[in-house]
């Protein structure tokens, strides 16, 4: 055979072989699940119906409860914004990831933002043939000079800030903003907008983002995602998040009647006070369960559109929120602290036929959730090393695995790290530890159990507890991620 036969024969043969490996990567592909993920703004875990815990209207979540793995006790580890979503991404704890606050003009100084060579968990699911869309709030991107137009920019602080396609992490459909909370008049970039376009809506943003949602769900004129491969869906909803009054007035009327007395059964706000945080409860919680009836009804039309286009069976539904919200409890404004109200959110998962509906107190932390999903998607061995959250897929389809005897606590200065507050969550306890620079550290300690409204702070009656908790719980957490408020001797 003449040697350029054998060439081309080779050619042919590598062809063939490339080919058969696309088609059964493809295959392969097509054979995963699909995955919806919902995660309203600063929703917290006590506020839905069927819990039966407040009096919020959520008939959706009530049934999807009914359907669903129902985490009693998921963690916001550190319940803020940016923290949350770079922790869900990344897999990793915040001085892993380097994303030490909210992404702000401030805080762009310490490069707190989302690396570019951080692989995520969609870019596991992109290399795996996945569609990925992303719709509504990012908020991973350091603002930079000059800064975009947007109400909350301004010369002296920004917020808002464009996240150009090379830091998208996969997401091939992009609809999302950095950060804008003027509910009733979003703006997006989508997928090839420049940094100085915008789309202006006139619309509430969940029902906006809703309509996007389920055009991309049923591929509507098949221009969305590829037809033939699974797709991620991330459905980021700025809402229940403040301001609480820009919600449309149908959401307020089942709770046009309830006086306030009702509505407010947290025995940890006071009612009759006249401080800040507890003029804000009075002001705000009819709004803030609206914006929670609001998302309900706009989570029941993605479940009903995933039904009706026959995916419902395929595909794996998350309900979260990256953080709760204390709306005067504790005389707190909103989150960032260590109460419950701010630190447990929702968590439920539906996937019928692999992961049986009941209700588990599972200690599961932002972190966990990349390993977990990634798992029970089949692709267990295509978790990072790095990645500092363990898998709990077992757990979530048997019932059985094994379980964390804590989740941690975090608020870090990015200009300090070594201070702030740091804390465990246990079945029973809450442990919070305050570093500051002129004064010696501040411990707080509940029984969740006893005093489930977190009002007695035991530190001073139960020291030895106090330093159980942080010698067998804390001090192990830190260690594993190499946190600098240890000290030079914790290490």
């Amino acid at each position: 055979m003449k040697r350029s036969s054998r060439l081309a024969l080779v050619v042919a043969s590598l062809a063939l072989v490339l080919q058969s490996t696309a088609s059964t990567a493809a295959a392969e592909s097509a054979r995963r699940p699909n995955l919806v993920f919902v995660f309203p703004d600063q929703m917290r875990g006590q506020a839905m119906g069927f819990l039966g815990q407040e009096p919020v209207v959520t008939p959706n979540l009530d049934r999807f409860a009914q359907q669903s793995l129902v985490l009693t006790q998921a963690v916001s580890n550190y319940p803020v914004c940016s923290p949350y979503r770079a922790m869900l991404m990344t897999g990793k704890y915040p001085h892993a990831n380097g994303v030490l606050s909210n992404c702000t003009s401030r805080t762009a100084a310490f490069d707190n933002q989302l690396r570019q060579t951080d692989r995520c968990w969609s870019d596991v699911l992109a290399d795996r043939g996945y569609s990925l869309g992303y719709i509504g709030k990012w908020h991973l991107d350091a603002p930079h000079k000059p800064y975009v137009e947007s109400y909350n920019n301004s010369e002296k602080f920004a917020w808002n800030e464009w996240c150009p396609p090379e830091r998208r992490h996969g997401f091939d459909f992009w609809y999302a903003y950095g950060t804008f909370d003027r509910h009733l008049t979003p703006e997006y970039w989508s997928t090839d907008m420049k940094r100085h376009e915008r789309v202006k809506v006139q619309q509430w943003g969940p029902e906006h983002e809703t309509d996007l949602a389920i055009k991309y769900i049923t591929n509507a004129g098949g221009t969305y995602r590829k037809p033939d491969r699974p797709f991620a869906l991330v459905m980021s909803m700025n809402p229940p998040h403040t301001p609480y009054q820009l919600v449309p007035k149908k959401y307020l009327v089942p709770y046009a009647d309830k006086t306030t007395e009702q509505l407010i059964t947290r025995d940890n706000v006071n009612l009759q006070g006249d401080s800040r945080g507890a003029k804000i409860a009075r002001a705000q919680i009819k709004n803030y369960f609206a914006m929670i009836t609001g998302v309900d009804d706009q989570f029941g039309r993605i479940l009903r559109a995933l039904a009706e286009a026959g995916l419902d069976k395929d595909t794996i539904v998350v309900f979260t929120s990256d953080h709760g919200n204390c709306l005067g409890s504790h005389d707190h404004s909103t989150k960032n602290v260590h109460y419950e109200e701010s630190l447990i959110v929702p968590f439920l998962i539906r996937w019928p036929g692999n992961i049986a509906p009941r209700r588990d107190d599972l200690l599961l932390s932002t972190p966990d959730i990349y390993p977990t999903l990634l798992d029970l998607m089949g692709l267990k061995a295509d978790i990072p090393a790095t990645v500092g959250g363990v898998s709990h897929a077992q757990l979530f389809r048997t019932g059985n695995g094994p379980r964390p005897s804590s989740a941690m606590y975090l608020w870090i200065p990015p200009e300090r790290p070594e201070l702030g507050r740091r804390g465990v969550r246990t079945d029973r306890y809450t442990l919070m530890i305050e570093k500051t620079p002129d004064a010696p550290p501040r411990h707080t300690l509940h029984d969740n159990r006893d005093d489930p409204f977190q009002l007695q702070n035991l530190a001073d009656e139960q020291p030895e507890l106090v330093d159980r908790l942080t010698r067998e719980e804390l001090v192990p957490w830190l260690k594993k991620t190499r946190d600098p408020w240890l000290g030079e001797k914790g290490k």
